[in-house]
């Protein structure tokens, strides 16, 4: 009795360290990002603005207040991982020597991917209207994303995203400084993409420099509309299953205040002109159809 005792204080302190962690790394990078971006730089990136309206405090502390939750269901995936890693069920290691440097990064850049494809794949499964309301509400409630809306997920959401590291520990080993890592990439290609300002560079044709990676238009036009855009990291499942927005790049060149050179506009097969994303958004129809995907 008293050996389970002292087991339970123990495994009640690791889950409240990580917590602490994991919810501080949320509150680190979303207060920073929404400092950084709309308050001490806003009036610099206004030209990159992807919409004009800007949610009120009641939302961001809605969102606030749901990202709590799912600190404490991702500090509980956390505990699992130390708890299943200590009792040799799963593969997480603490000395990179045990695999070396070159392993390490190879672990690294294969939990990205993976990961991407993960929530490719559950983010579009959720958006089944059988699910949608229960699982997926919460999150596209922000019809407009701030930094705060990273971790705004329902319970059921927030527990398929932390299940991903402990089912990758249980079949690949990974050092607990590549989680880490993992896991900080994860919330800051997070708060940056519901940041609602396209920070990423753009060429001269009006395209994106990185067009592999997801933007933060790419993210804006799927809370928007939301059947489209489900990649979180990169835009490659979108395009190899046809979910990418098919204005996406027309609408990342207007966030970038370049004009879509004419090659890539019969690229995309598009033909101009093309109404604003301001104006795209604040279409009746559209509008309708955010409300019944958020209503069901």
């Amino acid at each position: 009795m008293e050996h389970a005792f002292a087991a339970a204080l123990e495994t009640a302190g690791i889950y409240l360290v990580i917590f602490a962690h994991d919810y501080g790394r949320y509150i680190v990078w979303a207060v920073g990002a929404w400092f950084a971006i709309w308050k001490l730089f806003g009036g610099r990136l206004s030209g990159r603005k992807i919409r004009s309206r800007t949610p009120g405090g009641d939302q961001m502390r809605r969102e606030f207040a749901a990202s709590t939750r799912t600190a404490a269901v991702f500090a509980l995936s956390g505990t699992i991982l130390v708890l299943g890693s200590e009792a040799g069920l799963l593969k997480a290691y603490g000395d990179i020597s045990e695999m070396g440097w070159a392993y390490f990064w190879g672990s690294l850049i294969a939990m990205i991917v993976l990961h991407d494809a993960w929530f490719y794949w559950t983010h579009r499964l959720i958006h089944d209207p059988r699910l949608f309301r229960r699982i997926h509400r919460t999150h596209h409630r922000s019809n407009y994303p701030t930094p705060f809306t990273a971790y705004s997920f329902d319970l059921g959401e927030a527990a398929i995203n932390a299940a991903f590291v402990p089912l990758f520990a249980l079949l690949i080993p990974v050092s607990f400084l590549a989680i880490g890592v993992f896991a900080t990439h994860m919330i800051l290609r997070n708060v940056v993409g519901h940041s609602g300002y396209e920070l990423f560079p753009a060429r001269r044709s009006g395209r994106p420099l990185f067009d592999f990676l997801t933007s933060v238009t790419h993210h804006d036009l799927h809370h928007a509309q939301a059947g489209w855009n489900y990649g979180l990291y990169f835009t490659f499942w979108d395009r190899l299953m046809g979910t990418e927005h098919p204005l996406y790049h027309e609408k990342f060149a207007e966030a970038v205040r370049k004009p879509l050179d004419g090659s890539a506009v019969m690229a995309l097969g598009l033909a101009k002109p093309r109404t604003s994303f301001v104006s795209m958004v604040g279409d009746p129809l559209i509008q309708d159809s955010a409300r019944r995907c958020v209503r069901h």
